[in-house]
């Protein structure tokens, strides 16, 4: 499309360097946004993006003239797809911004044909206008666990840790935080209980919890009558699960980029494909033979992850992740292939 992928090695390039902090708010009379653009100017952008989304007026927005667009990995042009069919913006939002390097990111609920659907987006800046939009969409029924109806209730939102500030001296570098949440991955792919890369460890605080498509997926109250010798995974805290070894499902996570690292809150943004399906059943860690229903079919999951990290350690995972084609490729530069 146009030379819209051949751009993308050329903005993965421009990536690697910090560009400047982009002004107070984007005008899209002028088409820039005016330099000096911080935190609040950028979760700013991500409010115009939303109204000139549900108003369908891409021409509201400054944008770059070779801006590339994405739903769930397909490049498309500005004003199509989602574009034609968004109703209006949700009830819950959740907004992590990097003004270093010019991104900002929203996790919430839209409204399309009558229903909720979860949405992940990525703003990325660059000389004063908008060069990369990447948007993910996870509507009811597109595989896994689902509680969009319950994100989107009137004044839900997102527990208060997400939103403290860490003081400057107590921050991780950039480089850190991504290990961090890479070793997630590392630790989940082919999951054995061994450890990240067989180190015996795994980097979750005590009171780690997970969220997937609006459900949470660890520390789920187990059924009254149910066995107490049953595998139940998700009554399972994050470190139990990993030490279980129960994600042995997931062969492969591959194409992980980090795009966007809010250092001041503690979170890493991440997408990933998730590869599955090829075996459901295996040992646990404890030695018991467990099958997982359905996953007798090859298939991927597009995951959008943010991690909350506190002193070196995973809290918190918030994660939007549709089905999508088995071992899809994404067109996104930047991302490292899995074992």
């Amino acid at each position: 499309m146009r030379s819209v992928l051949a751009a993308f090695g050329v903005i993965a390039v421009l990536a690697i360097s910090p560009t400047g902090r982009f002004g107070p708010r984007a005008d899209a009379s002028t088409g820039t946004i005016p330099l000096n653009c911080a935190r609040a100017c950028l979760e700013d952008l991500v409010n115009q993006y939303l109204a000139a989304l549900v108003a369908h007026d891409p021409k509201r927005l400054p944008l770059s003239g070779d801006v590339i667009y994405t739903e769930n990995d397909q490049v498309l042009d500005v004003g199509d797809g989602f574009w034609k069919t968004a109703e209006s913006i949700g009830n819950y939002k959740h907004v992590f911004a990097d003004p270093e390097f010019g991104q900002v990111v929203f996790m919430g609920t839209m409204h399309e044909a009558g229903a909720p659907l979860l949405m992940s987006l990525r703003l990325r800046v660059e000389l004063g206008r908008i060069t990369e939009i990447e948007s993910i969409y996870y509507r009811q029924g597109g595989g896994g666990p689902s509680g969009i109806a319950d994100l989107d209730k009137p004044g839900y939102k997102a527990e208060d840790i997400w939103f403290k500030s860490i003081p400057p001296a107590q921050r991780l570098s950039r480089q850190e935080m991504i290990s961090i949440a890479d070793a997630y991955f590392s630790g989940l792919q082919k999951n054995d209980g061994k450890g990240v890369n067989g180190t015996g460890t795994y980097p979750f605080t005590n009171d780690c919890h997970r969220v997937e498509n609006g459900a949470p997926t660890t520390n789920v109250p187990r059924p009254p009558n149910e066995p107490p010798d049953a595998i139940n995974g998700f009554a399972l805290d994050c470190m139990s699960q990993f030490k279980l070894g129960y994600y042995f499902v997931v062969q492969s996570i591959h194409h992980r980029r980090y795009p966007l690292v809010d250092q001041e809150r503690g979170v890493v943004w991440s997408h990933a494909v998730f590869d599955q399906g090829t075996v459901n059943s295996g040992t646990l860690s404890d030695g018991r033979k467990y099958t997982f229903r359905g996953f007798n079919r090859p298939s991927s999951i597009l995951v959008t992850e943010a991690f909350l990290i506190e002193n070196g350690k995973i809290r918190r995972v918030e994660m939007i992740g549709p089905s999508v084609t088995y071992h899809l490729t994404s067109p996104w530069a930047g991302g490292r292939s899995g074992n």
